[in-house]
């Protein structure tokens, strides 16, 4: 009954096909913001802050900004794994075992890499260079640098480790990796500090309109065949310059779970203030009213989605940070109280309370099962199948679950 309820009207979720548990989780999320506006909203506890610092190569002027999110999905350092020689072996071992029996396999199970936690969010935190970056500074392009920290800690905190790649053949493929993941966690010293002392703030705004590339729709056929939105195809493709379709499956990979990935994309000055100038339906106004929003959130909201009501309902808790200033017409609660997205903060230390594992050696088939702490045991959730866990498997999980301490 939950499943239909959550999965009702969603093009992939009320089906019976196969569905990855971080996307599912984001949607029942979103289906939770959407529903406590105007009251007390669960997913508070779950909501952080990302600072995003970018440094002007040139001008060594940097900018500040934050956004929001409710999981925290760190990359998995295959690099570092600990035991790539003894992998490398076992491969080794079955490419002669293949040579000479033609499909013989090695006695003993395929060892696993071996990756330390840390070395993920190392490589979360690391340094990344943004080339042709158009400093606002110096009005040239050049490099910049841009880094990421925690802005704010939640009451819970998710983790999601992306736990695929892609083969040769463009394959999506299970990384079935190890990672020591701790009980306890503190993540202080991830905190972002903001501007710091003797740091000089980029201006505002940017440099003059460059040409917009044009997009090149080989690309985006190879990428919508492999299944994804044909407007997050066209953004892979413009954003990384038509530099191929490895540089844009990776955008891709980085950006799919964004709110905004498959509307229109829009580029370039004109295309915006056209966009802005189409008349709005009056209809359409009253209908999103009717929900309980400002006739300016509606009017955003429609100016954003071609007047289409249904998509323009989704932009809406899509963009919520930017209609915080926008009360929820609510009559007399509205004019006594305000609905911020404010973010709660404190430690940054946690205790792991849950995970949710992926049992397959596949991206597109397997099984789910669920552990959770219950009074200092280990208990397994397997569809109908509830038991204690003497050996709960933390390393292999794809989902993890704190509770700030």
């Amino acid at each position: 009954m939950l499943k239909a309820l959550v999965g009702r009207g969603h093009q992939e979720f009320a089906t019976n096909r196969q569905q990855d548990a971080f996307e599912y989780l984001l949607h029942l999320y979103s289906l939770v913001e959407r529903n406590s506006r105007g009251q007390v909203n669960p997913c508070e506890a779950l909501k952080y802050e990302i600072e995003d610092r970018i440094e002007c190569g040139q001008s060594k002027q940097v900018r500040y900004t934050r956004r929001s999110d409710y999981v925290f999905s760190l990359p998995v350092a295959v690099e570092a794994a600990t035991n790539k020689d003894e992998v490398a072996a076992y491969e080794a071992k079955l490419e002669e075992l293949k040579a000479e029996a033609g499909d013989g396999k090695p006695s003993k199970p395929a060892p696993r890499l071996k990756v330390p936690f840390t070395a993920c969010l190392e490589k979360f935190a690391a340094t990344e260079s943004v080339d042709d970056f158009m400093s606002p500074a110096t009005k040239t392009k050049g490099i910049a640098h841009r880094t990421s920290r925690l802005a704010t800690f939640p009451d819970y905190l998710t983790i999601h480790f992306r736990k695929f790649t892609l083969s040769d053949d463009w394959i999506p493929q299970k990384l079935d990796v190890s990672i020591d993941v701790p009980d306890d966690l503190d993540l202080t010293a991830y905190r972002g500090k903001g501007l710091q002392p003797g740091e000089k703030e980029l201006p505002e705004g940017g440099a003059d309109a460059e040409p917009e590339p044009q997009i090149n729709e080989a690309i985006v056929e190879q990428l919508m065949s492999m299944g994804f939105h044909r407007e997050g195809c066209r953004k892979a493709v413009y954003y990384t310059k038509n530099l191929g379709t490895e540089a844009a499956m990776n955008w891709v990979l980085e950006h799919m779970q964004d709110p905004d990935f498959s509307e229109p994309l829009q580029v370039g000055n004109s295309q915006k203030k056209q966009k802005t100038e189409q008349p709005i339906s009056e209809e359409s106004l009253v209908m999103i009213q009717s929900m309980g929003f400002t006739k300016e959130q509606a009017t955003k909201a429609l100016r954003a989605t071609d007047n289409n009501v249904e998509r323009a309902v989704e932009w809406i808790f899509s963009h919520m940070d930017e209609l915080d200033s926008d009360p929820m017409d609510t009559g007399e609660a509205a004019a006594s109280t305000s609905q911020q997205s404010t973010c709660r903060d404190g430690s940054g230390k946690y205790k792991l309370v849950a995970f949710i594992s992926h049992m397959g050696t596949s991206t597109s088939c397997g099984h789910y099962v669920c552990h959770i702490l219950k009074e200092g045991r280990w208990v397994i959730y397997n569809d109908r199948k509830v038991a204690q866990s003497e050996k709960p498997p933390r390393d292999l999980g794809y989902l993890y679950f704190y509770r700030r301490v």
